[in-house]
């Protein structure tokens, strides 16, 4: 009899054993997502209650392509602030209805997260890449599934693919160099500027400036074949220099070409907007270590690549063993080539860097000498820190497979538990865990859970009920107990909205509405005065009343706004998911009371009085 380990089947089941729980995970989605459709639970804060809106609008008024128009919310805002046509994720939403466009954007991140990473390991591995494979795509399907920022997915998952083109660059192996140039310049099409690209070119940058540098030092060396090795040396990291630069050039280009509406607005735009009035943290240094700290464990909601469960441990406990290994070698010096460091420390820089921006000396000086960044973000480096992470767990993986078989299995384990960590978190965007979990609660208790859905927040047929019944024909709006994303969303223009960047000017004429508001509560002054991009009518009791729940949770049913300075910028309209006790005092009338046909939402139409 053959051993085991000599069937074919098995040989075939140990390279390729992963194909299983990623196509099973694939199907779980799909039967998921689409087999509750738009009963499906997805995360809304800066989500739903933005980009989903806002593509939505775009669909709504036909403005994908347009230029020169404005788009109806936050009393008419420019097309060119919103999310460029030339992207991936936009096009989705172009082709597909709103929720299916999302779905697929779930796949997508998944897919361009797995095979981007693939595409790194096997250009860094060469001939190596068949013995770690599996390793390969269950951390990249790890960094896939991972739940980031959904409307920025993409952007999070093509990292190693942008890594990998660069490398393909500085290589310049083969004859079709022309090719990675033109992939690099494409490559925007899958990423965002102001969350990466950015970064990336001033990463490349440095490097262009370091193989200049290093190729014009000239050691002396006394040894003719050494000084024919050196020159040989020096003579092909210029190339690397020169091709490098030329992807410097190209790619800034093609992030220009895929995002000319926020560069026409960056460099062109003469109109002040709330960025001059938005007021940064100003930490503490023992608060600012507090946050380090806490990025370096957790990382941050907009990047979570829930590595503080498992990929965290694994490093840790590696990098003292690895480096403990180093020191009884007496081999020191090696510790600081060592990949796997050189990774940990660019992930504690960049957690640096994330603290450091909310210590005001700091932000001041960096911004002085570099210009650019003022006004910036540049704490954005964390966004990098979850293709790091795996990047890392990746390298202690292949590390286990070189020490033997009962090391490799465990390494598979690792990853194993690695995935099932990041699936089973209960994260802001683990829209699968919610839909399970609420849709699992309501089977076994005989009621829905209190969280609204994706089709009860958007209520598309109740807001067409109300529109056909009061003959709305675009007139100005607001909302008041949910966010205006959901008007924005059925075709209703606000005078509310949420965006970051939008005239200050327009700021200035919304706080009049919602002053009376402000003045109560000293919380919410500071929210709107010191930021301001969820321009809301707000509470003058409660610090917040929008939830995305069935009930509404608010201690006070009079409404703090001054009805004069509202009909001064044209609203006509209010929709209310609270019966209001004053409307008379502020000019309002009570058109009409509709509830969803579940039962899941009640709103409250009143107009403005002549």
């Amino acid at each position: 009899m053959k051993k085991l380990t000599e069937h074919k089947w098995f040989s075939w089941i140990t390279k390729y054993w992963f194909l299983f729980p990623v196509t099973g995970f694939l199907l779980l989605m799909a039967a998921v997502f689409f087999g509750y459709g738009e009963r499906s639970y997805i995360g809304v804060h800066d989500n739903m209650d933005l980009f989903l809106a806002q593509f939505q609008m775009l669909k709504n008024t036909d403005s994908f392509w347009k230029h020169g128009v404005d788009v109806p919310f936050l009393g008419g805002v420019s097309r060119d602030n919103l999310p460029s046509e030339l992207s991936l994720y936009s096009m989705l939403y172009m082709l597909f209805p709103t929720y299916t466009a999302y779905v697929l954007g779930l796949f997508g991140k998944i897919l361009i997260g797995m095979f981007s990473f693939r595409l790194l390991a096997g250009e860094m591995l060469g001939e190596r890449y068949e013995k770690y494979r599996p390793a390969v795509y269950m951390t990249g399907f790890a960094y896939g599934i991972c739940w980031f920022f959904p409307a920025f997915g993409f952007a999070f998952a093509s990292i190693p693919l942008a890594v990998w083109l660069l490398l393909k660059i500085y290589k310049g192996k083969g004859e079709r160099w022309y090719f990675w140039y033109a992939a690099l310049f494409a490559y925007p099409l899958v990423s965002y500027f102001s969350y990466h690209g950015i970064f990336i070119l001033g990463y490349l940058a440095l490097a262009v400036f370091w193989l200049f540098g290093k190729s014009a030092y000239k050691r002396p060396v006394t040894d003719a074949g050494k000084e024919r090795i050196a020159r040989e040396t020096a003579c092909c990291g210029m190339g690397a220099a020169w091709r490098l630069l030329g992807a410097l050039l190209v790619l800034a280009v093609g992030f220009v070409v895929c995002e000319y509406r926020l560069f026409g607005q960056m460099l062109f735009g003469d109109e002040v907007t709330i960025r001059s009035s938005i007021v940064n943290a100003s930490l503490s240094m023992p608060e600012i270590f507090r946050e380090i700290g806490q990025v370096f464990r957790e990382g941050i909601f907009h990047a979570d690549g829930v590595h503080g469960k498992v990929v965290l441990p694994v490093c840790v406990v590696y990098f003292v063993v690895n480096n403990a290994l180093h020191l009884l070698r007496k081999e020191g010096k090696a510790a600081f080539y060592d990949l796997f460091n050189l990774l940990m420390v660019f992930i504690l820089f960049n957690c640096l860097v994330y603290g450091l921006y909310d210590f005001e000396p700091f932000r001041s000086l960096v911004e002085k000498l570099i210009p650019p960044l003022q006004g910036w973000q540049f704490n954005r480096t964390i966004f990098f820190n979850p293709f790091l992470w795996y990047a890392a767990l990746f390298l202690v993986l292949r590390r286990l497979y070189d020490a033997g078989v009962w090391q490799m299995w465990l390494a598979n384990g690792i990853v194993c538990i690695a995935v099932l960590a990041v699936i089973l978190a209960p994260t802001r965007y683990n829209d699968l865990y919610n839909t399970c979990y609420n849709r699992t609660y309501e089977y076994f208790h005989g009621r829905e859970v209190d969280e609204l859905s994706y089709g009860q927040f958007y209520a598309v047929d109740l807001f067409e009920e109300m529109k056909a019944d009061i003959g709305y024909e675009g007139e100005w709006a607001a909302a008041y107990g949910f966010h205006p994303a959901v008007l924005e969303y059925n075709g209703i223009a606000t005078l509310d909205g949420y965006l970051g960047f939008y005239s200050q000017q327009y700021k200035e004429d919304f706080r009049k509405v919602i002053a009376p508001a402000l003045e109560r509560v000293e919380p919410t002054r500071i929210y709107y005065d010191d930021w301001g991009a969820r321009a809301y009518l707000y509470s003058g009791t409660d610090l917040s009343i929008v939830n995305a729940t069935k009930t509404v949770y608010a201690t006070d049913d009079h409404l703090y706004m001054d009805g004069e300075a509202f009909r001064a910028l044209g609203g006509k309209y209010l929709f209310s998911r609270i019966r209001l006790s004053n409307a008379k005092e502020i000019g309002l009338s009570l058109l009409g009371e509709y509830t969803a046909g579940d039962g899941s939402m009640t709103i409250f139409v009143y107009v403005c009085e002549q």
